[in-house]
């Protein structure tokens, strides 16, 4: 399998403030990391670090070989960075395909393909993003990274506040995007047990750097370890 995002040595945090520390890690085209951790131990400085929405203070990344922390987020995007942040950030005065429209590029992913996967999107897809539930927001903003056909998707806390038929319905979709897609992707949650079961590796930080490294099955498997590194065995 071919390695897709390199991270060595990195150091990234907002102004002056460093958050994260000496991070560094591979991960392999078509595989699904799992990113946990406590609140406030930097998973989503690392997301954000990614997507080129921090500061970085030291060491490299690299997507598919290109060296990524060059360059400005608009550019991680066109080199394949799909982000879904926590925040979502979709265009609220725009319809739902508008939304979509605006930001595709030409590959497999397009607004039909995404509507097939979230029938609510199809059927919402002349509503304004501020006519959107929670739960159809969430979808919104996946779809809008997938549109831009990435090759590696982050998505911090999708789950985050939805009802449970949303977040079921959200997971299936991540399962078929990356297990039957094949898209790789880094997935920050804070249900680990659910995220554990449809990804390949995990991470688990604390303070800013890597405390634990495993295949996502064997962490999922020690509700001992999940208890004693994330205070939560379930």
């Amino acid at each position: 399998m071919s390695e897709l995002l390199r991270i060595e040595n990195l150091s990234a945090g907002y102004g002056e403030a460093v958050v994260l520390h000496d991070v560094a890690f591979a991960l392999g085209e078509g595989q699904t990391m799992a990113l946990l951790g406590r609140n406030g131990t930097g998973k989503t400085t690392l997301i954000n670090t990614l997507a080129g929405a921090t500061r970085q203070h030291g060491g490299s990344i690299s997507l598919s070989g290109q060296a990524l922390h060059k360059l400005a987020p608009h550019q991680r995007a066109a080199a394949g960075i799909g982000w879904v942040p926590q925040e979502r950030n979709i265009f609220k005065s725009l319809t739902v395909h508008e939304n979509l429209t605006a930001v595709e590029r030409p590959g497999k992913w397009n607004p039909q393909r995404v509507y097939e996967m979230f029938p609510r999107l199809a059927e919402r897809k002349t509503n304004l993003g501020t006519q959107l539930s929670g739960g159809e927001q969430q979808m919104l903003a996946v779809a809008r990274a997938l549109v831009l056909n990435p090759k590696l998707l982050l998505l911090d806390e999708p789950l985050e506040g939805l009802a449970p038929i949303i977040v079921e319905e959200l997971l299936r979709a991540i399962r078929r995007i990356t297990q039957d897609e094949g898209l790789a992707a880094i997935i920050v949650e804070q249900h680990p047990q659910a995220i554990l079961a449809i990804s390949d590796h995990a991470v688990v930080l604390d303070h800013g750097t890597i405390v634990h490294t495993d295949s996502a099955a064997a962490l999922r498997s020690q509700p001992q370890v999940l208890e004693r590194l994330l205070g939560v065995a379930r």
